[in-house]
């Protein structure tokens, strides 16, 4: 029988998971899933209940993700952008979180904590829909009984491996704390390492607000490509003057008679990850030499630049530049310049 050195007294091992789970729901980038697999160690060696630790996990996500859920419903997408703008995760896009909840819905709530980039974000992007709190909540507990099971069956099933990377934590003057603390260090210097490369390499692929607007003005001004959602676009019926739509996932490739031209896309979300997914995609459409606007359409409004209203034929219409969406699309066919 091993004797479980621990600096957490078992008394206490359901506070313990349930404030480290609410930590770290609450958004404080340091990770809950050593606590919960400590806790599944513990519970199998009997010195915890299952149930107790279960609950006060769940109990701890509900509580954060509601908070969230209503915060969200009140602060709506700028309080979004703002969690993806200071986030450490590169996973983390509006843009794809939205696709997944709106191809799936409440459902997906099951799974999110189980896919990078929809943990934090779901929560406060549901609230911006109209979702009842109760089919939230509903789903959101699925999910949270799903994650936590995992973590402890794990944390049980590897109860001997866990005991005896604590042993020798204990042999050489440490404490569990001590543990947990070089694991949260660990992951926050990883991610910050990744985050400081990233930058690096998107600031030479990215245009401000104020270079957009020189660029507007002068004899050679630039394509101009709204990238946001449908959806998006038909709440928020508003663009940059001459913007056109653009549907980053369709496969289709613009004109090659475009790409002399220099091309600006916009999204909404001024998150890094948004930028280097944009960058991406336009690359997939043979498109090299396109920048994305830093910070979006929201960065382009704060800095008190004008927008005009979606014109009705917005979808539909032939402009100046021979661009053409057919009805109930949009995907950006080009086909001559003016």
């Amino acid at each position: 029988m091993w004797h479980f050195p621990t600096a957490i007294p078992a008394s206490l091992g359901p506070w313990a998971v349930f404030l480290s789970v609410l930590i770290t729901q609450l958004g404080v980038p340091v990770p809950a899933a050593p606590m919960l697999m400590l806790a599944g160690t513990m519970a199998a060696m009997g010195q915890v209940s299952y149930a107790a630790v279960f609950g006060a996990a769940v109990g701890a996500t509900l509580l954060a993700n509601s908070l969230w859920f209503f915060v969200g419903r009140v602060r709506g997408r700028r309080l979004l952008n703002g969690l993806v703008r200071f986030s450490l995760s590169l996973d983390t896009t509006l843009r794809m979180a939205r696709g997944v909840f709106e191809r799936h819905g409440a459902p997906i709530l099951t799974l999110a904590k189980f896919l990078p980039g929809l943990g934090l974000i779901s929560a406060p992007l549901l609230g911006t829909t109209a979702i009842a709190p109760g089919v939230f909540l509903l789903w959101d507990a699925v999910g949270a009984s799903l994650w936590t099971g995992a973590y402890l069956i794990g944390g049980a099933a590897l109860h001997d491996e866990i005991v005896q990377a604590m042993l020798l934590v204990r042999h050489n003057g440490g404490t569990i704390f001590d543990a947990f603390a070089a694991i949260c260090v660990t992951v926050l210097l990883y991610r910050w390492v990744r985050r400081t490369q990233f930058r690096r390499w998107l600031a030479k692929m990215r245009i401000s607000p104020d270079q957009l607007d020189t660029m507007m003005r002068s004899d050679a001004p630039p394509l101009i490509f709204d990238a946001r959602p449908r959806s998006v676009r038909e709440k928020e019926a508003y663009r940059i003057a001459g913007a056109y739509p653009l549907d980053l996932d369709s496969p289709e490739k613009l004109d090659a008679t475009l790409l002399a031209h220099p091309i600006v896309v916009y999204c909404v979300c001024p998150s890094e990850a948004t930028a280097k997914r944009i960058i991406g995609q336009l690359h997939r459409k043979g498109i090299h030499h396109a920048r994305a606007l830093k910070g979006g359409l929201d960065a382009w409004e704060k800095r008190g630049y004008p927008v005009e209203p979606l014109p009705a034929d917005f979808y539909t219409s032939v402009e100046r530049l021979g661009i053409e969406v057919p009805e109930g699309e949009y995907t950006v066919r080009a086909t001559m310049p003016g």
